[in-house]
Formats: C-alpha cells, structure tokens, sequence
C-alpha cells in the first residue's frame, strides 16, 4: 500500500508547488503557454479526477468482497441461486481491480520531467500520457458506475 501512495504524494507535491508557481493572471486560473502546458494541464486533470475516485473504488472493492465471501458461506442450493449475481460481483470486482492497477501503473511510469528540453518529443510523450491517463480515469469511472449500479440495487 506505502508503494502505491507515494507516487501519488509525489505528484501531488509536485503539483501543487507547480500552480503556486505559476502567477495568478486570469482569476485563478492559469492559461497554457505552450502545447506542453496545455497537454500536462490536460494529463494532470485526468490524473486529479482518477485519484478523487480512488477511495470510493477500494471500498466498492472491500463491499464487493465481502457480498462474494458471503455468498462462498450459503448452503450449495443457496449458491445455486445466487450463481448469477456471484457473476456479475466476480466481474466487478475485476474491472475495479483493474482500475485501481492501471492507477497505480500509470502514476509508476509516468515522468513528469520526459524529453523537457526538446518540445517536440515532450509534445508527443504528453499526447500519449493523456491518451492513457484518460483511458485509466474512464476504467474508475466506469467501474464504480457499473459498482453503484450492481451494490446499490442489491445490497
């Protein structure tokens, strides 16, 4: 858990000294002054909106664990019944394991410093880490809607 959290408090930092860097000319809200900037501000959205998520994705994964622990300890005609519901908490459980290790992935390989001295390449590599980064962030997103949809109905 400690190696998951400290790439998030690293980017956290790094973003926060960032934005007090920048000046405050329009409101609060600073305008791009490059490709790049707009394409790490983009990058850093996408990564801020997973990472608001991710409290709410492990305690959809506790409750999701829980219901199949309790299903495991029903009486073989009660499994029976619940075979269909034990499916879809299986393939839940899934896609938000997978949500939260593509988190996790992304924030390990992502190098807020890549190609910083050549503005083409560090073009591409962002237009690259945003196109992942938001692929991460639709995978929490559309495991924690498929979560309130199955959890809440149910339980």
């Amino acid at each position: 858990m400690k190696k998951t959290i400290l790439p998030f408090i690293i980017l956290l930092v790094i973003g926060v000294v960032s934005c007090n860097n920048q000046g405050n000319t329009h409101g609060g809200h600073n305008e791009p002054k490059t490709q790049a900037d707009s394409l790490m501000n983009d990058v850093m959205d996408g990564h801020n909106v997973g990472m608001a998520k991710m409290g709410k994705l492990t305690r959809a994964e506790q409750t999701t664990q829980r219901i199949l622990d309790s299903i495991s300890k029903l009486p073989a005609k009660a499994k029976q019944a619940t075979e269909p519901l034990k499916v879809r908490l299986d393939s839940l459980q899934k896609d938000l394991q997978y949500a939260e290790f593509a988190m996790n992935k992304w924030m390990e390989e992502f190098n807020m410093d890549s190609a910083i001295n050549d503005a083409k390449q560090r073009v591409n590599y962002l237009a690259e880490e945003k196109l992942k980064v938001t692929k991460v962030k639709e995978a929490i997103l559309n495991s924690l809607q498929k979560a309130d949809t199955l959890l809440k109905q149910k339980f």
